[in-house]
């Protein structure tokens, strides 16, 4: 790398307002390549936790954005038989044994500029998209997706088919961030920047979104999101997908409800107790 942190992110606050062909392709090249860099080493990322609250990193996905944008599709192929096209400023994320990851064979796929953690367990098929961060001791397992930006904290395990959306933009939007120690059950799927907070546990089919309810029947409140905050799962919540009446005359003539997620309990030693065969995967 050949330029430091502060010039980069200089660079990318000056150009990405530019159009594209405003924009002098071999002058930001070079800072480009760099910021590649520094997303694939985790040493910058989308978003980050500062005095215990999350914060966005604006320019780290104005940069993301500025790579689609200068990028000029071309062929990308593994072997004679598998063909990708893709801009040419997203190549594949390069993986080697002394990174430690165990990416186990069978169409799984790392972008450029997402960053994998050693100890990180892979199971095809799966992909984690430009922009991630994705922490020690984590498994992505099979169809499982980490989208654009998403932040997933250490040991986590993501489990088959659940998809963890990206948030590109608006540019100022949290991604969706999962923080250390959560068990996300299959075929979940948690979208446009909801927080899940340590050591929670989502069954499976809990779908989130910035405008879900979530009934937390332990402490007898309803938690939702507003303009200036997104939605977060408490910390040990064991959140499962259940369902509420309709309470309009057609709904209560046809014994309708609506699927509504609800926290039945809090993590205790008992609950640890159950995810501990977790650690004989990784």
């Amino acid at each position: 790398m050949t330029v430091n942190i502060n010039e980069i992110k200089t660079v990318i606050e000056k150009n990405f307002p530019l159009a594209k062909n405003e924009i002098t392709d071999n002058e930001i090249k070079i800072v480009l390549e760099d910021f590649l860099e520094h997303l694939n080493n985790g040493t910058i990322r989308a978003a980050e936790k500062i005095n215990d609250n999350w914060q966005v990193n604006k320019w780290v996905k104005q940069g993301i954005l500025l790579l689609f944008q200068i990028g000029k599709l071309k062929e990308i192929s593994i072997k004679e038989e598998n063909y990708f096209f893709d801009k040419d400023t997203l190549p594949l994320k390069k993986i080697e044994l002394k990174n430690s990851i165990r990416l186990v064979p069978g169409g799984s796929a790392i972008r450029s500029g997402a960053y994998v953690a050693a100890g990180v367990v892979c199971m095809p098929p799966m992909y984690i998209n430009i922009g991630a961060y994705v922490d020690a001791g984590t498994m992505v397992d099979s169809h499982a997706l980490v989208g654009t930006c998403a932040q997933i904290g250490k040991n986590v395990h993501i489990s088959a088919a659940a998809q963890i959306g990206g948030v590109l933009e608006p540019i100022g939007a949290n991604p969706v961030i999962i923080e250390d120690n959560v068990m996300i059950g299959g075929n979940c799927g948690i979208y446009e920047g909801v927080i899940v907070k340590k050591n929670a546990i989502l069954g499976s089919g809990v779908i989130l979104n910035s405008s879900t309810k979530i009934y937390d029947l332990v402490n007898e409140k309803i938690i939702v999101s507003t303009v200036e905050n997104p939605l977060v799962i408490p910390e040990n919540a064991v959140v499962v997908q259940g369902a509420r009446g309709v309470n309009s005359d057609f709904g209560k003539a046809n014994n309708l409800s609506i699927s509504t997620p609800l926290i039945v309990k809090y993590r205790d030693s008992k609950t640890d107790a159950k995810t501990e065969l977790e650690n004989a995967l990784r």
